[in-house]
């Protein structure tokens, strides 16, 4: 089995207040696949591995369990508002660091 790849594909559904139904119909597959991928009982092909990748906006190897650091796709956005991204990432980096420092 590939590490992590069911809890992380449940932590990202979760996250963008998805349901299963919604993720297969925009894969392309059953709910009953996702509800298998989930729970660890099958995995999902290459092609329904990107298209996973695609709709939650991180990489195949985040999903696979080969990086731990999610990427953000600036694609589409003007140099100042990327700016302004990267710059609230950092923000909420530091305070949160502050947060565990507190702690």
């Amino acid at each position: 089995m590939i590490y992590n790849l069911s809890a992380r594909l449940k932590q990202l559904r979760q996250e963008k207040h998805l349901k299963q139904e919604q993720v297969a119909l925009l894969v392309g597959v059953t709910k009953s696949a996702v509800s298998s991928w989930e729970l660890d009982m099958r995995q999902p092909s290459y092609a329904a591995l990107i298209r996973l990748a695609d709709i939650y906006r991180v990489s195949t190897d985040y999903l696979l369990g080969r990086a731990d650091q999610r990427s953000v796709d600036l694609s589409g956005l003007t140099a100042a508002e990327a700016t302004l991204i990267c710059d609230l990432v950092a923000s909420m980096t530091a305070k949160n660091k502050r947060m565990e420092d507190y702690l």
